[in-house]
């Protein structure tokens, strides 16, 4: 069965690495808009969001995420079999990795030289949305919110398995985040 990684983060510092990774270790990536841009650029295979779900991104990019087979892939318990049958009943496969970082807002917001409705789309509503599904269902499901985390996840992740014990607290470290 197909791995499936979620990567879609404002903060692209040492992305490309991650997603290279990520990639030999046979992860199909799912990317959004300029994260996926800056993954293909450096000739790394991944899937726009919008070609997996077949639903482009809309309103200027302020729906891009917002899928029931993202949610779904993200919030299936893979114990549970009413779960799994609804999956396979709705084309729906399970996301086991998702790398989230957030747009500046805090930043942003603090600038005078930005005008309101800048602010207004730094404001994210599918990130925290997408980190906190992943943090819901840490039992199946590693989530990432910042590039410091990577390094020690890859290590893990390359000696077969990440433990439950560190899902849970990348789990609370995104909770922190939103």
């Amino acid at each position: 069965m197909k791995k499936f990684a979620l990567i879609s983060v404002s903060d692209k510092t040492n992305i490309v690495e991650f997603a290279k990774e990520i990639s030999s270790l046979n992860y199909e990536i799912l990317a959004t808009g300029n994260t996926a841009k800056t993954i293909k650029e450096n000739n790394i295979s991944c899937t726009e969001v919008a070609d997996f779900t077949k639903f482009p991104e809309i309103f200027s990019g302020r729906v891009k995420t917002l899928q029931p087979t993202i949610f779904g892939g993200i919030l299936m318990r893979r114990d549970n079999n009413q779960d799994l049958k609804e999956a396979s009943e709705n084309n729906v496969v399970p996301i086991d990795i998702v790398c989230v970082n957030l747009y500046p807002f805090p930043q942003v917001v603090k600038r005078t030289d930005i005008d309101v409705e800048t602010k207004i789309e730094n404001i994210d509503i599918g990130g925290p949305s997408l980190i906190r599904a992943a943090s819901k269902n840490y039992k199946f499901v590693s989530v990432l919110t910042n590039p410091n985390q990577y390094d020690e996840f890859l290590k893990e992740l390359k000696s077969g398995e990440v433990k439950l014990s560190t899902r849970e607290k990348l789990a609370g470290q995104a909770f922190a985040h939103t």
